[in-house]
């Protein structure tokens, strides 16, 4: 259910009334958006594995020490299955015939690690990455979170496995990690807390394209309007478009303010969670995560199930997919179709990643003839703030992808 909400400004402050319209947003599927979410099935999986094997000295370990991992990295399949499948990244080997079998990585993935290692060691992605971890801590209240919820984003935030001793060690001046008791259960929890507020990183993406566009700094309160790109055939009712115009009419509260004072209901306060949210996916390098990341961070921050129904309200901003055996929450318009716009170094090796568990399916016989995938190329850059549909191009030629 949506609502009308008229405003008026008063000091620090608005109040709001809302009057409910009777329409209904339903959920269309976005065949490019799945297909960017199917497209890295099992990466995350298969880097964590990389990752385990690497930790040891010798860079393998027994296959029979990795079986029990299946639960611990949520493998869709057994480990042993899963080496099979794909036999360009593992290669299985036996020292002698009185040892058990062990997994290595092939060189063609090693060589993939080293240069992802080599991004990593880099200076411009070590302080990119800090930026965007600072930012994330800057969301929050009291400006740290617990590790196991960090823990959730720290594939998409793009830190190392290690990021704790290989990384925030060097940045002693941001980070620090804490330990508070919680007092519904008196249990002690780890936290990464920034020590202090850097007002330098305290502006968002929207401000700061706006600023941009203008060059001039931006004045708080002005009604930024959201990029929305509807799927095509999708038609907002008159009253629902009615409805979404004064909604971006609203002033744009930065998700670095805590404006918990407005009313959980209200509009601005919808603005305001979109907001929040739209920063939190614009900070991860893929620009979307599991829902049950987003829902696990938007309960610590005291959103409730607030997250929950923006996704619902804003199809044109936010696109949750059902593919890869989970929900995924995408920024609809860091994408063009299926292609990222601007792609950060750290998902260029994560596609090279992805090519090589491919490479074994390169092609597939049809009839006995190997047909090759083809080849695509990045679309432009959409334009903002505006409502955009997609074209209805057929997507066949997509489907080789999946």
């Amino acid at each position: 259910m949506l609502s009308m909400a008229l405003w008026r400004r008063v000091p620090h402050r608005l109040l709001l009334i809302r009057s409910f319209v009777d329409a209904r947003i339903k959920w269309v599927r976005d065949p490019y958006l799945d297909i960017a979410v199917e497209r890295e099935k099992n990466l995350k999986e298969i880097l964590s594995l990389k990752n385990q094997i690497l930790s040891s000295p010798s860079k393998s370990l027994p296959l029979s020490s990795l079986s029990p991992l299946k639960s611990h990295f949520n493998l869709p399949t057994s480990t042993s299955k899963l080496f099979q499948n794909y036999p360009s990244i593992f290669s299985p080997f036996q020292p002698s015939p009185s040892l058990p079998l062990r997994v290595k990585l092939t060189p063609q993935a090693m060589t993939l690690h080293k240069e992802e290692l080599a991004i990593h060691n880099s200076p411009p992605h070590r302080n990119d990455v800090v930026n965007r971890l600072a930012k994330l801590l800057m969301l929050t209240k009291a400006v740290r979170l617990p590790l196991h919820i960090l823990d959730k984003f720290k594939f998409d935030l793009g830190l190392p496995t290690n990021y704790i001793t290989f990384l925030l060690s060097d940045y002693p001046d941001y980070f620090q990690i804490c330990e508070y008791k919680n007092p519904s259960d008196g249990k002690e929890t780890l936290f990464l807390e920034l020590i202090s507020w850097r007002n330098e990183l305290a502006i968002s993406e929207m401000e700061k394209r706006a600023s941009f566009s203008d060059g001039v700094k931006l004045k708080k309160g002005l009604p930024l309007r959201f990029s929305m790109k509807l799927p095509n055939g999708f038609d907002l009712e008159k009253k629902v478009k009615n409805w979404v115009d004064t909604w971006q009419d609203l002033p744009y509260i930065s998700p670095y303010e805590n404006s918990f004072h407005l009313g959980p209901n209200s509009d601005q306060a919808e603005k305001w969670t979109v907001a929040v949210l739209h920063e939190l996916l614009w900070l991860l390098v893929s620009k979307k995560t599991e829902g049950k990341n987003v829902f696990c961070l938007g309960e610590y921050l005291g959103f409730g199930n607030r997250f929950k129904k923006v996704l619902m309200h804003f199809p044109g901003i936010f696109y949750v997919s059902n593919k890869i055996r989970t929900q995924t929450v995408v920024l609809k318009e860091a994408y063009r179709k299926d292609f990222l716009m601007e792609k950060h170094p750290l998902m260029g090796m994560r596609f090279r990643y992805i090519h090589l568990m491919n490479k074994s399916e390169k092609f597939r016989k049809r009839d006995g003839v190997p047909v090759f995938r083809r080849k695509r190329k990045v679309m432009s850059n959409a334009d903002e703030g505006e409502v955009i549909k997609e074209d209805d191009k057929s997507v066949e030629e997509n489907k080789d992808l999946n």
